[in-house]
């Protein structure tokens, strides 16, 4: 599952970086439905904060966490990956 979702979500974030627009953005339902997760009670310094939910999936020792928004079909608006030993500072 992760080897398939990864390697898209790399191709998406690069292109987002590179002011191209992808053709489908992530959304939460396929997100969901695709990848074993955590659900976040808020969303750590880095990531937007208002209107929001994030989701985290653990990758050997990196903590992934993806920032979803509240409305419509909650596209991804935001990413970050953490060392899993330094996650639970992270979101204190």
């Amino acid at each position: 599952m992760y080897r398939t979702l990864f390697p898209a979500l790399a191709v998406f974030l690069a292109t987002t970086a590179h002011g191209e627009t992808p053709p489908m953005p992530l959304t939460y339902d396929i997100f969901e439905a695709s990848v074993a997760h955590l659900d976040l009670e808020s969303c750590p310094t880095g990531l937007p904060q208002q209107e929001v939910f994030c989701r985290a999936a653990f990758l050997n020792d990196t903590v992934h966490v993806f920032a979803f928004a509240d409305d419509g079909d909650s596209p991804m608006v935001g990413y970050a990956a953490f060392d899993a030993p330094d996650f639970a500072s992270t979101l204190q």
